[in-house]
């Protein structure tokens, strides 16, 4: 009959670490086993994340599920963190007068979510962001209540939680077969351990999640993985590590002070099929250009890059939920670029539909509907 426990999690990374927290802490003490395919947790995309906490950053929806869990960045459960999760490093977006449209329509949008969020002029922004090339900018959007987050804090901070709840962690084991029979899921892992079994699956495998609804003859919801890419160069700056996050409006490209170092992306996002994911010299190249053209940095050499996966569902809101054919089988990927900081609420949403089949008062409050995060809407 194989291994028996209530719920299996297929995915370590941040998705997967929430939602296994949030389920193993329910009143009704369900037994939760995380798996993993990697010989390490958030091996993929969570451990290659640049995160940041910024509030006017994807969909609608997207906000909306930021917003309803900034409790656990602000005040986490106690027992759960050494430290605090989040740093000071605010936003600001830089825009040409070819670009203004798209500035404005940013700027109202940020007002809508937090009225801290304000326009300021260029004098302002090289106050703030002292490598700025004067003439290439002519409006600035300064986001003072961005953070940065702590990834790899906030995920053991997840698995510490699991863990202190009685669930169990394994890695090296990835799901080669999902049957459902007899009211029970039934999964093979590699290895030659034997099966396991569980009342409720959850698919948390970002990248791979749609083949292993596939793999439990399921319909995929067409997710895509896109690529981003990260390089680290050094600072000639003394007090750079003081400057905010610095990003282009289209998103052509992002800098992140990082110590004495700079964290630098093109912004790119290219199709890629799931897979451990490598830089490529050109997209390196092309972030240079951008950034030196925008920048004084100068960039000349690189002290090391990588690359990680972004799945994105078409209209690039989230798939949380049970799947439409099979309510035993709940989904949660298809982050994009906001997993990290919407990881909290998506675990309570995830425990809160598993059990419930509704979600909880919190998310009214935050204004989310939850329809938008439906797997059923692909079907």
């Amino acid at each position: 009959m194989g291994t028996r426990t209530d719920i299996i999690v297929i995915g370590g990374g941040i998705a997967g670490a929430s939602a296994a927290a949030n389920l193993q802490s329910h009143r009704s003490r369900p037994s939760v086993r995380l798996i993993e395919a990697e010989s390490s947790l958030a091996y993929h995309t969570t451990g290659r994340s640049a995160a940041q906490l910024i509030e006017n950053y994807g969909t609608d929806p997207i906000k909306a599920l930021t917003k309803a869990g900034l409790d656990f960045f602000v005040s986490p459960p106690e027992g759960l963190t050494d430290h605090s999760l989040l740093s000071a490093q605010g936003l600001l977006t830089v825009a040409t007068d070819q670009q203004t449209e798209v500035f404005e329509q940013q700027a109202e949008a940020g007002l809508r979510v937090n009225p801290n969020i304000r326009v300021i002029d260029p004098g302002q922004a090289i106050e703030l962001f002292g490598a700025l090339r004067p003439d290439r900018f002519q409006h600035a959007l300064w986001e003072p209540d961005s953070r940065a987050i702590d990834v790899a804090h906030l995920h053991q901070a997840f698995i510490r939680w699991l863990r202190g709840s009685g669930g169990l962690v394994e890695v090296e084991r990835k799901a080669r077969s999902l049957e459902f029979v007899n009211g029970r899921w039934r999964i093979e892992t590699t290895g030659n351990q034997e099966p396991l079994t569980a009342d409720l699956v959850v698919n948390a495998a970002g990248a791979w999640a749609d083949e292993v609804a596939s793999m439990a003859g399921l319909q995929p919801v067409g997710l895509q993985p896109l690529r981003r890419t990260a390089f680290m160069v050094k600072s000639q700056f003394g007090d750079s590590g003081r400057w905010p996050l610095l990003a282009d409006v289209d998103h052509q490209w992002y800098l992140k002070p990082d110590g004495s170092q700079f964290l630098c992306s093109p912004a790119d996002e290219t199709i890629s099929a799931p897979c451990d994911a490598k830089p490529e010299e050109i997209d390196i190249a092309m972030a240079i250009d951008r950034i030196n053209t925008a920048t004084t940095l100068d960039i000349v050499s690189v002290n090391s890059s990588w690359a990680g996966l972004r799945t994105f569902t078409s209209d690039r809101n989230m798939v949380i939920g049970p799947d439409p054919d099979q309510p035993q089988f709940i989904w949660v990927a298809g982050q994009g670029g906001t997993g990290i900081q919407t990881a909290p609420a998506a675990g309570r949403l995830v425990c809160d539909l598993a059990f419930d089949g509704v979600a909880g008062p919190q998310f009214d409050e935050a204004g989310l509907d939850v329809k938008a995060f439906d797997p059923g809407r692909f079907r």
